[in-house]
């Protein structure tokens, strides 16, 4: 299974917020670049880099702190957070970063992201964030009225990197990942899952392992030191 610290980005710093709620934000560091440098020293192969700023209202203000991250580490980056036209996702590209999380418009805009997947194969990563099951949009601000099972269904056919599935109701909760909605996901899905939201203790790692995720992202258990890197990426194969 693949590890993936998380880098939140909001405002140039390294944060977390609690299921996705932009008013309950917790600084971990002002240089997000050298976050990034800690993990990969630490022994991490990959990194998840979320652009909040970019989520909320689809401006890449935050691009120079991602440039600064690709810049200083040699290891695989996935950024999501406002990713909304094929120029933005040249950019990034160009930039070196591995590969780009796209939610919103993956909803809002299906014909586009087709388009887009067919022009960057295997670049681009389906990210479903979830409440109850319900796709949420636009930095978990909106809910809509599809489910998270049959989106990802309506688009296997695409030749896509990932499935990065987040349930809101235990992002940044410290309280375990929703076990059941994960395992539900990963037999849904065409595409590999990688499982974010509420992995707080090495026993949730060991447990996403069992039941055969193919990687997690890890946030703030990493920051609050529930979680140490080095037993976590134990369980990478």
């Amino acid at each position: 299974m693949e590890i993936w610290p998380a880098i939140d980005i909001r405002g140039g710093q390294c944060v977390r917020l609690a299921q996705g709620d932009y008013n309950r934000e917790t600084v971990y560091g002002s240089n997000p670049a050298e976050m990034a440098k800690h993990w990969a020293s630490l022994g991490a192969k990959h990194l998840h880099l979320v652009d909040l700023d970019g989520a909320k209202d689809g401006k890449n203000t935050n691009a120079g702190a991602v440039a600064a991250i690709v810049e200083n580490v040699s290891i695989p980056c996935e950024l999501g957070g406002g990713i909304r036209s094929e120029e933005t996702i040249r950019a990034y590209l160009d930039m070196g970063v591995s590969r780009l999380v796209i939610g919103t418009l993956a909803l809002k805009e299906k014909a586009w992201f087709r388009e887009m997947a067919q022009k960057f194969p295997n670049r681009l990563v389906l990210g479903i964030d979830a409440k109850e099951g319900m796709v949420a949009v636009r930095g978990w601000l909106e809910t809509s009225r599809t489910s998270a099972v049959d989106l990802v269904r309506e688009f296997a056919d695409l030749p896509l990197a990932a499935l990065v599935y987040t349930d809101i109701a235990t992002d940044g909760m410290m309280k375990g990942p929703n076990f059941k909605e994960m395992e539900q996901m990963k037999n849904a899905s065409a595409f590999p899952l990688v499982a974010s939201g509420g992995v707080t203790r090495i026993a949730d790692v060991a447990r996403l392992s069992e039941l055969h995720i193919p990687a997690c992202i890890i946030g703030r258990a990493l920051y609050e030191k529930t979680i140490d890197l080095t037993e976590a990426l134990k369980y990478e194969s």
